[in-house]
């Protein structure tokens, strides 16, 4: 195995396969036995920036992934979920005839006393109310829940949002669903059903379970402690009924005789009493407290085994778009996603989450809620993996596909029927129809699925399959003939799979196992070829003390951008110190790089690449997939999070700064060399010239490269100080002044895009009528006054086209709007008058004039005095200042980087890229901008309207948060 670039600890070991999740916004969830820990990369420190001789540690500590501590918990992780015992469902008793059924020996023999994380897996991003990522987590004990960032709790531990299970079991007992799914054949033999929180009654009543008696006192009382809080089964388990086999008949007929009866004492704990003693008082304590019916054992088994999840899956985000049919009335929201819940019976549940209506980093707005949408009855037996990719083959109508694994050893391939994701508000059982079912010839339990669609080829899909057995099968499907070719069986590992992830458009495969082996994979034709795993050519080595005692591996996560991959790993505890390391180190999550992995697609390799320069082989295969993530990013559908990309080419630069220049100029002329017909050597100081023809994703991705980058020590601040000299990074000054100069145009170019879509709105706001004003979501311009003053102030920089947008709306509003003053004063005849009046260009209604006004403040004050505040900076400002004893106090203001207003004193949303603030968002008609429009006023007619914009920068289109104090978990995708 290659060796890492960076590890951090964990204080316990995951127990199942897929133990590692890569969120969307660059967030690293390990399922680590009874907690998921949170990981996150390193932000650089301002003190670190400053100085140049700390490079090399600012280097390492930008490839840093590891927990940092809070104050609070000086050994504890900045971001975890603490995974509670549940209480039981109260889905029934059984008669004490039936404890002997076989259906009821594995909850009988389980040993759950504190339920581990099964599954992890994040949603797209949006979902959550402050604009990121939801984390679903499955439990041993059957749970499902789902949790979200603390974004305004200023702790480590998340919150829980949506309990599933509890939803699902609600569902259940209202609807009379209890019917038996497992047949008694199956459960008897004790595979089927595996023990979780699932009780006969809940914790203020009796169980009637049966339990081997100890050897020694049989006749006396065996007391055993219970929280008021657990349920009364997990203290009497430990440990995982699927690693339970069931008894002998010489075993049944010892638990037989050694029967014994739960009974509840009034101090909250369990007295275990022989039968032959207690019969007519357990009967009498049972029928007289316990108000759950009784059932048969196969009922109780069959009901247990339905409330039990095994694995859980979020869908690719789902948007409404105008072409798709309306939603319900009930259903406001325009995006969402689909969380695949699979369970011991072989269904598998489907619930769709909403985005919320509007994002907040000071409160969480209203409540999350998962709607159950239907069922699909995927497989006779337990559901160990579930794997989502989105057909794009049809754009106007995205399709969803599903992969779905068992414990027979049963794969199937399905489709989702259009719209019904969408606009089903009730339990359906007809959302997917099969694709294609894998025929196997053995029955050896699926342990992990993957499932992509390559971009070039969006007709096939490519669909990896890992068993316990550790071999590994890849599939190729093509949807439009549903014909499948298999690329190969392989005897992998020698243990079970635990992790497979696709990378670089499906041209590579992971694969890691219990073993503590790590394969790389390439697809060679339609074959699958083994390949060296990349050697880690840049960054600098931590000096974290992980020690390189593995045994194990628990699943694998490739990075956003295709760069790093991160592998959970346990700790063979005999090759630990017991004094130091084997007591807080149980277990660890290691990166590598690789983005110099051997691709079988480089006859596309650069012609202009300088072998002699660079003549090691593996930084040709760096030189392409860096570009290759690089272009990835320009599809809107992918968030911006480039940590990866970033942390590379710094690395690179700190050995080799001409070979990042190589990188940066190729990159800069594969999309505007080729339209100025220029060389390389001439596409810095000319490329200034052609960013109105880029998109709005392209000039967010040059920025991020310009300031993370080549301007990396260079703080903020001085970018936007354009005679302050700055700091020599490379050795030509030359080229840093034209990397100055360009992040300049760009950032003008997508203030020039935004005020005039605003001028636009401003214009449209008042020459339409109140029912196109009035729909919700509709973007509303603010800040107009200002953006006036801006376009003034860069008078000579500006396009001709946005000063007659501004010179247009100034006239309308000084001649069919009051001013504010003004209008306050105005008499409530005149009031009712214009209220009765309709709605026209010359005599707009009055709502629509009082948002105007308050979007037209040319007058602003200071939040901190009575000041005025003029404006001098869409960056800045500061306040002319109250005199006190003599002396004029000043205040430093923010302005919002949408608005251009100074901003208030709540809370307001960060940029961590540019350090910019916002306390309004800007309009995804921004973001989604192709180039500079030739007519902003038809750009706007033709353009959507109802805008459901996410909190992006709109500078760098990274996703906005709320800047957290140091010691606090924040994601920094960049």
């Amino acid at each position: 195995m290659a060796s890492r670039f960076q590890a951090a600890s964990l204080v316990a070991s995951p127990a199942y396969p897929n133990a590692v999740a890569w969120s969307d916004e660059n967030l690293v969830a390990v399922a680590s036995g009874h907690l998921v820990t949170i990981l996150v990369n390193f932000q650089l420190q301002e003190s670190i920036k400053k100085s140049p001789h700390c490079y090399s540690i600012m280097t390492e500590l930008m490839n840093l992934f590891f927990i940092v501590q809070n104050p609070a918990t000086p050994f504890g992780p900045r971001g975890l979920i603490t995974i509670p015992p549940s209480k039981p469902f109260p889905i029934g008793v059984v008669e004490r005839k039936d404890l002997l059924s076989g259906s009821l020996f594995p909850i009988c023999l389980s040993r759950d006393v504190r339920p581990c994380v099964r599954s992890i897996s994040w949603s797209p991003i949006g979902l959550a109310p402050n604009g990121g990522c939801l984390l679903a987590v499955c439990t041993s004990d059957g749970r499902v829940k789902i949790y979200r960032f603390p974004f305004r709790e200023f702790s480590p531990e998340w919150v829980e949002v949506v309990d599933i299970s509890e939803s699902l079991y609600t569902y259940l007992a209202n609807n009379s669903s209890w019917e038996i799914d497992v047949p008694s054949s199956e459960l008897s033999d004790g595979q089927e059903v595996q023990p979780g929180t699932e009780s006969a009654c809940n914790e203020d009543l009796p169980v009637s379970v049966l339990r081997k008696e100890p050897k020694r006192r049989r006749n006396a009382l065996a007391i055993i402690n219970v929280d008021s809080e657990k349920s009364i089964e997990q203290s009497l388990c430990s440990g995982n009924s699927e690693d339970t086999s069931p008894s002998s008949s010489l075993h049944t007929e010892k638990l037989a005789s050694a029967s014994t009866v739960l009974t509840h004492a009034k101090d909250n704990q369990l007295q275990i009493v022989p039968a032959s003693n207690s019969k007519a008082k357990a009967s009498r304590k049972v029928s007289g407290k316990c108000s759950s019916p009784v059932i048969t054992a196969d009922e109780y088994a069959s009901r247990s085994a339905m409330l039990s999840s095994t694995f859980v899956a979020w869908s690719p985000i789902l948007e409404v778009t105008s072409a798709s049919e309306p939603l319900p009335s009930n259903n406001s929201m325009n995006c969402c996603s689909i969380l695949a819940v699979g369970g011991k019976t072989g269904k598998i549940s489907f619930w769709r989450i909403n985005g919320p209506e509007c994002y907040s980093i000071m409160h969480s707005g209203e409540p999350c809620a998962g709607l159950l949408i239907g069922f699909l009855q995927a497989h006779n037996s337990w559901i160990t993996a579930i794997s989502w990719t989105l057909l794009v083959s049809d754009p106007s109508n995205p399709q969803l596909l599903l992969a779905t694994g068992s414990s027979d050893g049963s794969v199937k391939i399905w489709q989702d029927y259009s719209l019904e994701l969408l606009k089903s508000s009730e339990v359906s059982h007809a959302l997917f129809y099969i694709l294609k079912e894998v025929s196997t010839v053995d029955s050896i339990p699926v342990s992990v699925i993957s499932l992509a669609v390559p971009k070039h080829s969006p007709h096939k899909v490519l669909l990896a399959v890992g068993k316990g057995s550790g071999s590994l099968e890849v599939l190729l499907c093509d949807i439009s003939t549903r014909e499948l070719d298999k690329a190969g069986s392989y005897d992998a590992h020698d243990h079970i799979v635990t992790g497979l992830a696709w990378a670089f458009d499906g041209s590579c495969l992971y694969s890691c196992s219990q073993d503590n082996t790590l394969h790389s994979w390439i697809i060679c034709g339609n074959s699958l070829c083994k390949v060296p795993t990349p050697s880690n050519t840049p960054g600098v080595k931590n000096s974290t003390d992980v020690p390189y005692a593995f045994d194990s591996c628990f699943g694998l996560a490739v990075s956003p951008g295709n760069i790093v991959v991160a592998v959970a790993r346990s700790f063979d505890a005999d090759l630990l110190n017991p004094m130091y390391q084997a007591r807080a180190q149980k277990a660890a999550v290691e990166f590598f790089w690789i983005g110099g992995q051997a691709l079988d697609n480089l006859s596309n390799r650069s012609p202009d690449f300088d072998v002699e320069a660079f003549p090691d082989e593996e930084l040709v295969y760096w030189d392409y997939n860096i570009l290759w993530s690089l272009n990835f990013y320009e599809h809107l559908d992918r968030p911006v999070v480039m940590w990866d990309i970033v942390a590379a080419l710094l690395a690179f630069k700190q050995s080799s700064p001409e070979y990042v220049e190589h990188i940066l100029v190729r990159w800069v002329t594969s999309f505007v060399g080729s339209e100025l017909g220029l060389s390389p050597a001439k596409i810095l100081p000319n490329a200034s010239r052609f960013l109105s023809n880029l998109s709005s994703r392209q000039l967010h991705l040059l920025n991020i490269v310009s300031r993370c980058v080549v301007l990396g020590q260079v703080k903020a601040e001085r970018l936007d100080c354009k005679n302050q000299s700055l700091e020599r990074l490379w050795d030509f000054e030359e080229e840093l002044t034209l990397w100055v100069e360009l992040l300049d145009r760009s950032e003008k170019e997508l203030q020039q895009r935004l005020v005039g879509f605003s001028f636009s709105a401003g214009i449209n706001l008042v020459s339409h009528s109140s029912s196109f004003v009035c729909k919700p979501r509709y973007w509303q311009p603010v800040g107009l006054a200002q953006m006036e003053q801006w376009v003034a102030i860069n008078h000579d920089q500006v396009k001709d086209d946005l000063k007659l947008l501004g010179a247009e709306l100034r006239k309308l509003n000084e001649r069919y709007f009051l001013g504010p003053r003004q209008f306050l004063n105005c008499s409530r005849r005149f009031v009712t008058t214009l209220w009765g009046t309709a709605p026209t260009v010359r005599n707009p209604p009055i709502h629509v004039r009082l948002h105007t006004i308050s979007a037209y403040i040319v007058e602003e004050q200071c939040t901190y005095c009575s000041a005025s505040v003029p404006f001098e900076s869409a960056e800045a400002a500061v306040c002319q200042g109250v005199e006190c004893d003599g002396v004029v106090q000043n205040h430093k203001l923010t302005r919002c980087a949408v608005s251009m207003q100074v901003c208030p004193t709540v809370p307001s949303w960060y940029c961590v890229c540019c350090n910019r603030w916002a306390s309004k968002l800007a309009p995804h008609t921004l973001f989604s901008m192709a180039r500079y429009p030739a007519d902003f006023k038809l750009y706007f007619k033709t353009s959507t309207v109802e805008i459901f914009s996410k909190p992006l920068c709109p500078f760098c289109g990274v996703l906005l948060q709320r800047s957290q104090p140091e010691f606090l978990l924040s994601a920094s995708p960049v």
